[in-house]
């Protein structure tokens, strides 16, 4: 069955990377989610995309610049300003807290491509161990370097690089850096990429999916995950595939 990774959270609805839109990603259906790791100014991990806070918060600067505590005070309710309370930016300890009473899986990319935060993989993956999260959770990045360098501290999580461009046999590049699997951007991945990806035994998750045609094709051709801004639109398209 092809898993439902909601992107940021059910982000089509609720703020993206809050614990509001991680919560309402497991009630709409999703198998697991996707979010984005930097760190702070005093070295904390938190779970935003951008490196300025400036489009989902009230803030302004870069997220290395902000303390923990500083960066707390921020409302991340972004556009969704019918909110009635303030959603703050997740720490990543709190949502692997969470996750881990919980049965959902989890892609923790890794937003080390422009700023290289020093050390971050090693605190990620002490955090997945500590929450024993190891067999849960997929590492991925565009920042290949990162995912091979965190292999090599911890084979026992699942690594996967990013790829927003098409590549010619990427199963054999995921093979060449020992990832299971890959995750490219929808339109680099058509269906014969995928097949011969699954036939050589690599697992291909695209994103970021939210046309019903492109979801409609991914489930017809049992893609390994998608992932998605809207998890309920595609529970509901994949069950319709199941009783077809």
């Amino acid at each position: 069955m092809t898993l439902i990774l909601a992107h940021r959270g059910y982000a089509a609805e609720y703020p993206e990377n809050t614990m509001l839109a991680f919560k309402e990603a497991e009630k709409a259906g999703a198998d697991g989610l996707e979010l984005d790791v930097q760190m702070t100014k005093d070295g904390e991990l938190v779970v935003i995309h951008d490196e300025k806070v400036d489009r989902t918060t009230g803030g302004t600067g870069l997220v290395k610049d902000y303390n923990y505590k500083e960066l707390r005070k921020l409302d991340a309710r972004f556009k969704f300003t019918k909110l009635s309370e303030k959603q703050q930016i997740p720490a990543l300890d709190e949502v692997l807290e969470w996750l881990a009473g919980t049965v959902l899986n989890c892609n923790v990319e890794l937003k080390n491509t422009i700023i290289p935060y020093e050390g971050m993989e090693e605190k990620v993956i002490n955090m997945i161990r500590d929450y024993q999260l190891s067999d849960r959770i997929i590492i991925s990045s565009f920042n290949h370097y990162s995912i091979v360098h965190s292999y090599m501290m911890a084979p026992d999580i699942e690594i996967a690089p990013l790829l927003s461009e098409g590549l010619y046999m990427p199963w054999v590049y995921a093979q060449s850096i020992r990832a299971k699997g890959f995750h490219p951007h929808w339109r680099a991945a058509p269906d014969e990429i995928i097949k011969s990806s699954l036939e050589s035994g690599i697992e291909v998750r695209p994103y970021t999916v939210n046309k019903d045609a492109e979801l409609d094709r991914l489930f017809r051709v049992n893609c390994s995950a998608v992932i998605t801004d809207d998890p309920a639109k595609a529970f509901q398209i994949r069950g319709n595939k199941k009783q077809a």
